[in-house]
């Protein structure tokens, strides 16, 4: 019977841990979206003041719930991890209790981008967990030991998420759960796609006192009596799936159909306030683009800080930031679908620019998003082989 209740607790501990890794781990791989929603939770918390610390909170956060995930997979400490386990899930629960109670416009991040839960989801889950730690955790006497090698085992893990977590800070995600995932299309490409135009004009009629809205190749008879015109979105505006990236120059014209028309290369700068050198880096970058044939500028969400000789345009802060990770990455696009991103830190140069004008975009598409999944698949078999198996 005691070993029966052993095993059970160890499920339950192993469950718990599983979940903890899996959303610390997602929240890792993306900083910048940890970041975000740690800034969320600030703001709801009317705790704007920290907004400043959201990016390394929501870092440091993600890091504690790995640390504990892996502790409770492995079995080491098993009470300290317990109570730790406990206290952390306790908080959350709360907080959850207060979203679903007020309801704000905002996402639980429990999962990163990968999943996105409603509140009350998100409450239920925290619920089931908290059943599962204290079935876990008490009686603590009976928890048991756990092996000596399973410290090594943590460790090994440790270290690996340790480089994962620098290598994400430092780069665009592995995996892309964004609406700005490699093979995205763009609400502007689809309208040259198609040939149609962003928005339509549309007719309202009125018979009997109801009113109807029609279309020029579809007008009424004479029976029906017109209202009014108006203008709405377009059935390419309407198609699921598309990506919207607007921008505009600095005469307020709207330009979007510039990200969609042949290839083309867009840096993007959510924060003005970089140093001159890493300008001067994005600056080189777009004309080389330009003179491997690619249509290239630049989009930033203020004004930049030095005088640059390249193409600019103004977007919005969030859609920037949305659409690459990092401040001064590019983005690759072929007649509005998305091909390829790369950081500030790993833009391509004059040869890999070249070679890259030259390949088809849709094995680009293909290599590029397949080394991503099977690099975040292999680290994810390599460290449950080492919790589980070591």
């Amino acid at each position: 019977m005691k070993y029966i209740l052993l095993r059970l607790k160890r499920f339950c501990g192993f469950i718990t841990g599983f979940v903890f890794f899996i959303g610390g781990i997602l929240k890792l791989m993306d900083p910048v979206g940890a970041g975000l929603v740690m800034g969320e939770y600030l703001d709801f918390m009317h705790m704007k003041f920290l907004g400043f610390a959201a990016k390394p909170l929501g870092l440091a956060f993600a890091l504690a719930e790995t640390v504990i995930g892996t502790a409770l997979i492995t079995g080491v400490w098993r009470k300290i991890t317990g109570i730790a386990a406990l206290a952390f899930q306790s908080f959350f629960t709360m907080l959850t209790l207060a979203l679903v109670t007020f309801n704000p416009q905002m996402d639980c991040g429990c999962f990163g981008e990968a999943v996105h839960l409603t509140h009350m989801e998100t409450f239920v889950k925290n619920i089931v967990l908290l059943v599962l730690i204290c079935a876990y955790l008490f009686p603590a006497r009976m928890l048991g030991v756990n092996k000596r090698r399973k410290y090594v085992s943590f460790a090994l893990v440790m270290i690996s998420v340790l480089t994962f977590t620098v290598y994400s800070w430092r780069h665009i995600p592995l995996v892309d759960y964004t609406d700005y995932e490699t093979g995205a299309l763009l609400k502007s490409g689809e309208a040259i796609s198609y040939g149609e135009d962003l928005y339509k004009a549309v007719f309202v009629y009125e018979k009997d006192g109801e009113e109807k809205i029609f279309d020029l190749e579809e007008l009424p008879d004479s029976t029906w009596n017109f209202v009014r015109t108006e203008t709405v979105q377009s059935a390419a505006e309407d198609s699921s799936g598309l990506i919207d990236l607007s921008f505009y120059d600095a005469d307020g014209n709207y330009m979007d159909h510039l990200a969609a028309e042949g290839r083309v290369i867009v840096v993007s700068v959510y924060d003005p306030t970089m140093k001159e050198q890493n300008w001067r880096k994005v600056e080189t970058f777009i004309k080389n683009a330009q003179e491997a044939g690619f249509n290239a500028f630049l989009l930033v969400s203020g004004t930049p800080e030095v005088q640059l000789d390249i193409p600019i345009y103004t977007a919005d802060f969030k859609t920037l930031l949305a659409m690459n990770r990092s401040n001064g990455g590019a983005t690759y696009f072929s007649e509005g679908y998305l091909v390829r991103k790369w950081s500030r830190r790993s833009l391509p140069d004059m040869d890999n620019l070249n070679k890259l004008f030259q390949e088809d975009e849709t094995e680009t598409v293909i290599y590029h998003d397949t080394k991503g999944s099977l690099g975040f698949q292999g680290f994810l078999l390599y460290v449950f082989a080492v919790m589980l198996l070591l």
